[in-house]
């Protein structure tokens, strides 16, 4: 069938209704200021976000009539054309269980009129896409109606855990990505590492290449010819065979604190992407195989209010575990 998926406004349609067709999207209000490709992966429910890439690489999306890149803005009122695309038949999206749903709930660190901080849980994908049918803003979305236009202001992986910023109105979406694209935001991450990190390595830059995608998993790679990156750590405890690390990026790199962790021979315990060692031995000891990166504190200026927010989220009891049994005895 054609995806059409649910919108502010209705696609307008250009050819005939039982072949896939070229869609014309509306870019609603609080969906201002989206990068393309994520307003796309919100639209385009069921296509894989490999072919919104490519339909996007290849020129075939365009923002009022003109080509555009993965990272060109939208804004209030543009028409996107998407052409033809052809995907599985799909009943209405998945509703978060009760068990989930409890999740969500308590995992809310603060909740204001303008947005959201949740803590969110280890191995839970932000959004749908491959390998993941529903994602945090898709539940949230379920769960709190009277907030249509929730929208994630940033991202985690799936395997981190900690805090994740949500707006609830188009306005406060767009200032909180301004401030983040102004370097106005402090994030800062606790992170497990294999072996001791060197004490005199305070800071890693490192320019950063993504390459292509592969079965929709992103991996990235130093490369002069990248994008400038450039991360601050700091001990916080050693542990047996490990060093319980700060990081706080100063760069919004995709994977920054792993690959740059990687790079300083200390890789974050339980990453099966840039870990060049097995890891078995230590992931047994720790007690789990999940990815020990935690957001533990965000500080980012308030959308609506003079001043800033300040807010952290505890560590679940994996990580929590994770510490007890790597503390040195």
């Amino acid at each position: 069938m054609a995806a059409t998926p649910p919108s502010s406004g209705k696609p307008e349609r250009t050819d005939s209704p039982d072949k896939p067709a070229v869609v014309m999207l509306e870019v609603a209000e609080h969906q201002h200021d989206q990068r393309l490709d994520n307003f796309l992966l919100g639209r385009l429910k069921g296509v894989p976000k490999t072919l919104i890439y490519r339909i996007i690489r290849k020129g075939e999306v365009r923002i009022n009539g003109k080509r555009a890149k993965p990272d060109s803005r939208v804004e209030t009122g543009d028409k996107v054309r998407v052409p033809p695309v052809r995907t599985a038949e799909r009943g209405e999206a998945p509703k978060p269980g009760s068990q989930l749903a409890e999740r969500l709930r308590a995992a809310i660190l603060l909740d204001d009129p303008a947005f959201m901080v949740l803590n969110k849980p280890a191995g839970l994908a932000v959004h749908a896409g491959t390998g993941a049918n529903l994602g945090v803003i898709e539940a949230m979305r379920q769960l709190y109606p009277e907030w249509p236009g929730l929208e994630l202001v940033h991202r985690l992986d799936k395997g981190t855990s900690g805090c994740l910023l949500l707006a609830k109105t188009g306005k406060a979406r767009k200032h909180l990505m301004d401030a983040f694209r102004e370097h106005e935001v402090r994030k800062t991450y606790h992170a497990i590492v294999t072996g001791s990190w060197p004490a005199r390595l305070k800071r890693v830059d490192a320019a950063l290449l993504r390459q292509p995608e592969r079965g929709g998993q992103r991996r990235v790679e130093l490369d002069e010819d990248g994008k400038d990156a450039s991360t601050e750590f700091g001990i916080l405890r050693q542990l047996q065979q490990a060093t319980l690390v700060e990081a706080r990026p100063l760069t919004g790199r995709t994977h920054q604190i792993r690959v740059h962790a990687a790079s300083a021979g200390c890789p974050l315990l339980g990453d099966d992407k840039y870990a060049e060692q097995p890891q078995g031995r230590l992931q047994q000891l720790a007690g789990s195989k999940r990815l020990f990166l935690h957001a533990a504190a965000l500080n980012f200026p308030h959308p609506d209010q003079t001043g800033m927010v300040s807010i952290s989220a505890p560590y679940d009891a994996v990580f929590e575990q994770a510490l007890k049994l790597l503390a040195l005895k």
